[in-house]
């Protein structure tokens, strides 16, 4: 307790910091007052039976805090960002062009976000119109009094919704590239990671009423107990996987690194961090979104079957293509002949293993080997949803037992306090020098 004082009272010392915590809340705070702000034409109250809606509404509302499900102007917030993002990081890889701009340190990156935001608008003008067309095709009838305030011209409507959406998704980028510049931690991460946290509070509070009104006397709180511990226990399983580290051991022998010292390569168990998961609940949305369009009752049977994310199926299906992508992603990040060639220019070579083709089968075959449990565990993250829910946790709280919501949350709080730590450090820093 006497730590966690000492802290904040150092926090706020720190006038810089201060201010950055300052910012960021308060740039946060806007963004989730945008999210209850419904688009123009739509009326907040006459569409309970889109915002019940399951299935693909429920992982994709997970990302917008309920953006999405309230028909808000910031309904698509940051999803066209993060594709397009995934589209240009893939064209880097395929395409040189994107590599030199890379290369080009901080006027690349410059070049590279101005490239993104392009794409994103792009991406807008496919998502936007596609999520329009779904709401007033599908979800929600469209000359209905309750909902529509405009009436007997839809074309209108679509056009006005999908430029609003639009400026949306690039008012929520912006507000996240002023919390990166001007706050504390990274912006979109932070705004992705608040609109998951937003749903947690009435999560819990209905999980507690469904087991309360279990009516089962004295062992109710002692069933809360327990899924919050195993709650905990889920969060450590994941820090620990998030946090694993395979050290490679290097040596130095030139002149610049005297006395031959002993260093090493860390790679992390999950290379591709959260991204598999996230590709492979994008390919799995195709069935459900399908399904939505066809007639013929055989097909749409088949497509049923894998659009219960809860089901045995969709789970099979997710856990194959989640490894898959783990190896994809991991190939793409880690460059094995890149490593090998630096090790070589600046003198360094792996203890025991010759330098050039040797190393890099090395590497390959570590590589390899820590990639096969990095994506067995991430595949028990993402579908631990699914197995808590066979115990008796309800749908809205089971989604904060693993899955990608969780990650992205111990992903960002971590990566947010660690650059907290790093302010505190340098005031200690100057504490101790200065006085």
């Amino acid at each position: 307790m006497k730590y966690i004082y000492s802290t904040i009272k150092n926090i706020y010392n720190i006038s810089e910091l201060r201010n950055r915590i300052g910012i960021t809340i308060i740039l946060l705070l806007i963004y989730r007052f945008g999210s209850y702000v419904p688009l123009p034409g739509i009326n907040p109250n006459g569409y309970s039976s889109y915002a019940s809606y399951s299935g693909i509404m429920q992982i994709l509302s997970s990302f917008t805090g309920g953006a999405f499900n309230r028909v808000s102007v910031l309904a698509l917030s940051v999803m066209p960002y993060i594709s397009a993002s995934i589209i240009v990081q893939l064209m880097s890889f395929a395409f040189s062009y994107f590599q030199k701009i890379q290369k080009d340190g901080e006027s690349g990156n410059r070049k590279m976000n101005y490239i993104i935001k392009w794409v994103t608008i792009l991406v807008c003008l496919i998502q936007a119109p596609a999520y329009i067309i779904a709401l007033t095709t599908h979800f929600i009838p469209l000359y209905t009094n309750e909902i529509y305030f405009i009436y007997n011209n839809k074309l209108l409507f679509i056009i006005i919704s999908v430029i609003i959406l639009t400026t949306g998704t690039l008012f929520t980028v912006w507000l996240g590239d002023k919390i990166t510049q001007k706050g504390i931690g990274n912006g979109i991460s932070l705004i992705i990671m608040t609109g998951i946290i937003s749903r947690f509070p009435i999560s819990v509070i209905n999980e507690i009423n469904n087991k309360m009104g279990m009516g089962i006397g004295k062992w109710n709180y002692g069933l809360i107990f327990l899924e919050f511990l195993l709650w905990i226990l889920v969060i450590i399983f994941c820090l620990l996987v998030i946090q694993a580290v395979r050290k490679i051991p290097i040596r130095y022998v030139n002149s610049y690194y005297s006395n031959n010292i002993f260093q090493h390569i860390p790679i992390k168990v999950t290379t591709a961090g959260v991204m598999p998961i996230i590709f492979s609940q994008s390919i799995m949305l195709f069935p459900m979104t399908i399904s939505t369009y066809i007639k013929n009752e055989k097909i749409k049977y088949i497509l049923d079957i894998f659009n219960n994310i809860y089901g045995f199926w969709y789970n099979l299906i997710f856990v194959i293509m989640i490894i898959i992508f783990t190896f994809f992603y991991t190939s793409l990040t880690i460059s094995v002949s890149k490593i090998s060639d630096d090790l070589k220019r600046n003198g360094g070579y792996i203890p025991n293993v010759k330098p050039g083709k040797n190393t890099i089968n090395y590497l390959d075959n570590i590589i390899y080997k820590i990639t096969i449990p990095g994506a067995l565990l991430l595949s028990i993250i993402a579908i631990l949803p699914s197995l808590v829910i066979k115990i008796g946790i309800t749908k809205n709280i089971a989604l904060f037992y693993g899955g990608t919501s969780l990650l992205i949350i111990i992903g960002v709080i971590f990566e947010t306090i660690q650059q907290i730590n790093i302010y505190l450090l340098n005031y200690k820093y100057d504490h101790f020098i200065y006085g």
